[in-house]
């Protein structure tokens, strides 16, 4: 039996039309465009805006309770709009229409707010991850009170967690200088505070006052109130601390002092018994680190540099050296990488190139005063150690450090004994140089010597249990490990770890493979051996060392090209 024309047209789908709401509003802005059945004029700063009140109100819960309530405006064929941008409100009613928008630098500022009182919460978010992709160290403060005056609470959020991860760079722009007290305190107290020392915070609240000494110096004791004094290095406090004039002047502030000063003469075992907000250690949110593999020898100098992501687990290559160089000494001082001296091919080399990675360049600095190749690099009290070497004629027990700020290198103390090929680590604030080669006697060494910068001397601490030479050299947890190197011919895999509480040398697990000149340093608990070479080949491979379980694992991905003598360093994830 057939069924009826009615039942068959019951079950056919409804016809809809995709388009017809888009054709619909373009017919609106175009009528509204040609100031066609407009029922309302919007006018700000001057600037008059025909539109639909129907329209108005079906996108906006702001206009929708205006022309739908009891207010005067309900039904006024003209408004005028009270703190709002002219330009902005033309932005807005265009978005409304459209559903388009562009957000800019020209004019985010006027566009949130006018966004925020109209209640397009989409405008506004969208102007507030524009903002969250602009943020930089010079302007993340901005952005932050921006966004706390108009209640944007993510991007404030953001923007705060921003200035924490930022603070070594945030410090040195204006923003920070014109901060009230409130805002310096607040800043300084946090325990997400990203410092490469405390030394930091110390230089930052000196600038502050600096920078308006007369209206607040006598802030002083209520911002060391914040500087964790107890967590710097003795020699930071009496070379430092103890000779700032804001602090001499003070007695609150010395009393800071005397407490870091009892602190360091506490054994560390009863250093946990005195518990002060200023003994506690800061514990930032880690920030995405990346490790940068600079030069090398493949076989010959390279100008490469390649750079693994840890987060993503890839290799990618950066802008090259100027110039070849491997057998360098390669360090991290204020977000900036440092290649030191080196070997170009042809010659031993005094010369320094600073890699900026926010802009992805190399530039140079002032030279040492000797050429140094196979060299130990270290950083130390915002200072750059260039230790021991080789000149192209014999090792050198020389060393000499930089200064940043004046851009000069100046000599220290010399070591007992000449040092090529030598591994460099910082342990609570001592410079250890460790093994090397003597060249006199062709002897591969064991020996270690220990830098203190407050008394410009070396002395010897125990010797490791095996001659190394280019043996790598990385500091976990306040404990300095010896990485492979060789004896001679012997190319090693083992590892030993100095504790100087002890002055004893322990063996760990061995590595997967012999390496020798490999680069080595740590992050995030873990040690983690680039290249080298095994005594036949050039090495692409890393292995990372757990202290935790004393184990060796290999990483899946290797770089590009296999080198011996390439400088390691890791810093935060470029912006």
């Amino acid at each position: 039996m057939m069924e009826s024309p009615a039942s068959v047209m019951s079950d056919f789908p409804a016809y809809r039309n995709h388009s017809h709401t888009q054709k619909a509003f373009e017919v609106m802005n175009h009528l509204r465009r040609q100031s066609q059945l407009c029922d309302v004029i919007l006018e700000a700063d001057g600037v008059e805006v025909p539109a639909h009140r129907l329209v108005l109100a079906s996108c906006s819960s702001y206009f929708h309770a205006m022309f739908t309530g009891e207010l005067s405006e309900a039904h006024a064929e003209r408004v005028t709009m009270q703190e709002v941008d002219g330009k902005a409100l033309v932005l807005l009613v265009d978005y409304v229409y459209s559903s388009v928008i562009q957000v800019t630098e020209e004019n985010v500022q006027a566009l949130l707010p006018a966004a925020n009182l109209l209640q397009l919460t989409d405008v506004r978010d969208a102007c507030c991850d524009f903002l969250q992709s602009q943020l930089h160290p010079t302007n993340c403060l901005g952005i932050r009170a921006f966004a706390d005056l108009h209640s944007c609470a993510d991007l404030h959020n953001y923007a705060h967690t921003y200035i924490e991860q930022h603070f070594a760079e945030v410090v040195q722009g204006e923003e920070f200088l014109n901060l009230s007290i409130n805002a310096v305190c607040n800043l300084i107290a946090s325990d997400r505070l990203t410092v490469p020392s405390e030394e930091k915070v110390f230089e930052a609240v000196v600038a502050w006052v600096a920078h308006n000494i007369n209206d607040r110096q006598d802030f002083m004791p209520r911002l060391m109130e914040h500087v964790r004094l107890p967590l710097m290095s003795r020699e930071f406090l009496v070379s430092r601390v103890e000779e700032e004039p804001l602090v001499k002047c003070n007695n609150a502030c010395k009393d800071y002092l005397i407490e870091a000063m009892k602190y360091h003469l506490l054994a560390s075992e009863q250093r946990s018994l005195l518990k002060t907000p200023r003994t506690r250690p800061r514990t930032p949110i880690g920030l995405p680190k990346v490790m940068f593999v600079v030069g090398g020898q493949a076989p010959k100098a390279i100008r490469s540099v390649e750079c693994f992501d840890f987060k993503e687990e890839r290799w990618y290559q950066v802008a090259e050296m100027t110039t070849r160089r491997c057998r360098a000494g390669v360090v991290v001082m204020n977000g900036l990488i440092y290649a030191v001296g080196g070997f170009n091919g042809s010659l031993r080399v005094r010369t320094v190139d600073v890699y900026d990675p926010n802009k992805d360049t190399w530039t140079s600095v002032q030279s040492m005063e000797a050429r140094r190749s196979t060299l130990g690099t270290a950083v130390l009290n915002e200072y750059i150690y260039a230790v021991g070497g080789f000149d192209g004629s014999s090792g050198l027990n020389t060393a000499e450090y930089y200064d940043q700020r004046t851009n000069e290198w100046r000599p220290i103390a010399c070591m007992s004994t000449r040092r090529s090929s030598v591994g460099v680590g910082v342990v609570n604030g001592l410079l250890y140089a460790v093994g090397g080669y003597d060249g006199s006697s062709r002897q591969c060494l064991s020996s270690v010597e220990c830098y203190n910068p407050a008394l410009n001397e070396w002395k010897p601490v125990s010797d490791m249990s095996t001659r190394r030479s280019g043996a790598g050299v990385g500091v976990v947890d306040g404990l300095l490990y010896a990485v492979g190197g060789h004896d001679g011919p012997l190319v090693r895999k083992s590892v030993e770890v100095y504790n100087p509480e002890t002055n004893c040398w322990s063996q760990v697990g061995d590595m997967s493979l012999c390496r020798r000149n490999a680069g080595v340093c740590a992050v995030n608990g873990l040690l983690y051996v680039v290249g080298g070479d095994d005594g036949s080949s050039n090495l692409a491979s890393v292995e990372c060392y757990n202290p935790r379980t004393d184990t060796w694992t290999m990483l899946t991905t290797c770089m590009a090209t296999g080198r011996s003598y390439a400088g390691v360093c890791v810093l935060d994830k470029p912006l």
